[in-house]
């Protein structure tokens, strides 16, 4: 009996999934294994809500595959080692991968490669599994290895064929082999995170697509800036630990519908990230070009009350307190919050963006922190000096107050549109702070 390893990363699903799928058709046993990776764990140790999240994605991923015959066999240490420690036990010569171009996914991969090379086994790495359109299959003519500016990146994109999805297998066939038991967040010491956290997993999330999918895509265009609407997906933390495919969604989402267009837009900024990063890996933590001229400032209390929701801004302020409440914000809410730091406090991005994927259960790397050096003008946004006025932004997305008297309490009871000033209102700073800056249209 032939035997091989899937190798679970971002890709915690059955369906549409191209590794497991393989493994499943080539060989009469698969190992579906996850390695709770120390390695990686030491550096994200203080993400506890995607650290909770994770840990019902693997109980769903479980449950998943306990229904077609098999199980999730967990294994916790450094990945190279429990891999290569599997193979030997289980005989096999084969370890599925999904590809991911992040600088610590190619260095895994790199390793894993070697190592199990070294031990004549195969590593068999399947594409078009985190990202719908792999990050090298769009070059731009000039002969550079990504493309820099989006517009015509997406117009490629949407030319450009992605593969039909896979069906789920029907059994899966595991191989006597030890497993540690699925996870709880207090095995991996994850803090407290944030009390309305959503849960975690691939039957939750498909169940979020059929409904998104049976409607709400539609109005995407007219309510995705309009946070009091939840006109957003929310299925952004299921794509980042792939609970549900991309590419799955991009075919079954109707491009000739423009609010379906505009949600496909948002997945194509998603994989335009990704090719970003994959050519240029220092992005991560460098400026993608020159930093602008005026110097990051040192703010301690800028920065503490940015982070709190208390600057005195209630847009800025809503968002931030979403953060912490749901471990997730919509889009125009984090643009808001972001330009806020970086534009108003000049403080540094990558403090911004630290911020967030401590908190963001999304936290993806190529898109958190390209969005993040978009906003600062570090990045691909060919204006570099734009500026959201949070006065402004509230005055357009969120005229009648709604979506700040969600988040802030304490100012609910002022009416309408006076609750984007509350200073105005003679609102003691005893019950929510006056600004920490000054803006045009106070």
């Amino acid at each position: 009996m032939t035997t091989s390893i899937v190798l679970f990363t971002r890709d915690l699903r059955v369906h549409d999934n191209p590794a497991l799928a393989a493994a499943c058709r080539e060989d009469k046993s698969v190992v579906p294994l996850f390695v709770l990776d120390t390695d990686l764990l030491a550096r994200v140790g203080d993400a506890a809500n995607r650290l909770r999240f994770l840990c019902s994605a693997l109980s769903e991923l479980d449950d998943e595959l306990g229904a077609r015959g098999g199980r999730l066999v967990v294994r916790h240490g450094r990945v190279v080692d429990e891999v290569v420690r599997a193979a030997r036990e289980v005989g096999a010569d084969t370890v599925h991968l999904a590809a991911d171009g992040t600088p610590y996914s190619r260095r895994r991969e790199d390793a894993l490669r070697e190592q199990l090379s070294s031990a004549r086994g195969e590593l068999r790495v399947h594409g078009s599994s985190i990202t719908a359109v792999d990050p090298g299959a769009i070059r731009p003519d000039t002969g550079r290895g990504h493309y820099a500016i989006f517009t015509p990146y997406f117009n490629r994109w949407l030319e450009t064929p992605v593969r039909r999805p896979v069906p789920p297998p029907v059994t899966v066939t595991v191989p006597e082999v030890e497993s540690e038991a699925i996870p709880g967040a207090a095995d991996l010491d994850a803090g407290p995170g944030s009390p309305q956290l959503a849960v975690g997993g691939e039957t939750t999330g498909r169940k979020l697509l059929e409904q998104w999918l049976s409607g709400p895509v539609r109005r995407y265009e007219d309510e995705k800036d309009i946070p009091a609407a939840d006109g957003t997906s929310r299925l952004s933390p299921y794509l980042h630990f792939g609970c549900l495919s991309v590419t799955e969604i991009v075919t079954r989402t109707p491009a000739a519908d423009p609010g379906a267009l505009a949600f496909l837009r948002q997945l194509a900024w998603r994989d335009f990230y990704h090719q970003v990063l994959a050519d240029e890996p220092r992005v991560a933590v460098a400026d993608y070009k020159t930093t602008p001229a005026e110097p990051w400032r040192s703010d301690p209390r800028g920065v503490a009350a940015w982070q709190a929701g208390q600057t005195g801004y209630p847009m800025v302020d809503a968002g931030m307190r979403q953060l912490l409440a749901e471990g997730w914000m919509p889009g125009r809410a984090r643009l808001i919050a972001a330009s806020f730091l970086v534009k108003t406090l000049r403080v540094d991005w990558r403090i911004g963006a630290e911020h967030f994927e401590r908190w963001l259960v999304d936290g993806d790397v190529a898109n958190n922190r390209l969005n993040w050096q978009w906003m600062a003008g570090t990045g691909t946004d060919t204006r570099s000096s734009r500026v959201l006025n949070p006065l402004r932004q509230a005055d357009r997305f969120d005229p009648e107050g709604d979506y700040v008297r969600r988040w802030l309490p304490e100012l609910a009871q002022l009416p309408g549109a006076e609750i984007q000033r509350p200073w105005r209102a003679g609102v003691l700073a005893a019950d929510y702070p006056p600004p920490i800056v000054e803006f045009n249209g106070m």
